[in-house]
């Protein structure tokens, strides 16, 4: 099959297009046709060696773990999915070799669910990782109630925008950072947005005197000492970036592909009560330039790398 890999660790152009061997399919996984891949900032973290501590390589690594497709074949084990199901998938196993950047992928029937009927593939790529990442934090860990007040940091990137509309979901008010530029569009999913930067604290303060009951940190560095003095009284703090948040009394989250949970959040999808703003979308042969623009870090939403399958044949 057809798919980007890499060979070594390195930047974008480390990144080929060509043909690797067709993925095998154990009992527990199925086979997925690939529609579309979405890309997050840990592909290139990964592709440059940064998690090289938790995670060993099998080269050559096939990126990605975002995907939204179509089930061909389950294993043997599987009676949860047929042929033709549409699904979506957090393919992240505990190494890095078989992703999601390829026309076909073996998922382990742990990371799927069944597709959003009302997202595209292109939006349905975009949800798994983003969106389990803020369902897990808000509703297990920083466990979000009716009424409290929320800080989401980076309100209109991948995370940080699922992360707003699932806290207004669960009732709470939720205050989201982000550029002047994007402000409407964090209005738009039902935050409050303020300018990130210098005086941040101060802003917050004018919208919530008293404090905030929670943070979710999606960035990092002085975010968190700004977010650490904003907190109420038994505030909650947790970062998906920066591990020095226990420095602050808070705690490092990393994402798990669990799929009730992912479930869950599909249905949230279906319902109308999250969505999935696609900023940019490339063709698979071009997934380096998706690295690049990801890398950049001033997307609202997600990227998103496609396969074409009316040209390209199966």
């Amino acid at each position: 099959m057809k798919a980007i890999s890499y060979s070594r660790y390195g930047g974008p152009e480390v990144l080929a297009f060509g043909e690797v061997r067709d993925p095998k399919v154990g009992p527990d996984a199925v086979l997925v046709k690939v529609r579309a891949a979405a890309v997050n900032p840990v592909d290139w973290k990964a592709r440059e060696g940064y998690l090289d501590g938790i995670l060993a390589p099998v080269f050559p690594v096939v990126p990605g773990w975002d995907v939204s497709g179509v089930v061909v074949r389950p294993g043997v084990a599987v009676s949860e999915f047929d042929a033709g199901d549409e699904v979506i998938g957090y393919v992240r196993e505990d190494f890095l070799s078989r992703g999601t950047f390829a026309e076909y992928v073996a998922a382990p029937l742990r990371t799927l669910a069944r597709k959003p009927r009302n997202l595209s593939f292109e939006e349905a790529a975009g949800l798994p990782l983003v969106g389990l990442t803020a369902y897990q934090v808000l509703i297990n860990v920083l466990q979000v109630k009716r009424g409290e007040t929320v800080l989401v940091h980076a309100a209109a990137g991948g995370v940080g925008s699922i992360a707003v509309q699932l806290g207004v979901h669960l009732g709470a008010r939720v205050i989201g950072t982000a550029s002047e530029s994007n402000h409407d569009f964090v209005r738009g999913l039902g935050g409050e947005p303020v300018v990130y930067g210098e005086g941040l604290g101060e802003r917050v303060r004018g919208l919530a005197p008293e404090g905030v009951d929670a943070v979710f940190d999606t960035v990092g560095g002085d975010a968190l000492k700004v977010s650490a003095n904003l907190l109420a009284p038994e505030g909650r703090l947790v970062s998906i970036a920066d591990n020095d948040v226990v420095n602050y009394g808070g705690r490092y989250y990393f994402v798990r592909p669990v799929a009730q949970d992912l479930q869950r959040l599909a249905d949230l999808a279906e319902q109308g009560v999250v969505s999935v703003h696609v900023d940019a979308t490339f063709p698979l042969e071009r997934a380096a330039d998706a690295h690049r623009l990801n890398q950049e870090g001033r997307t609202r939403g997600k990227i998103v790398v496609t396969v074409d399958w009316e040209t390209g044949g199966e």
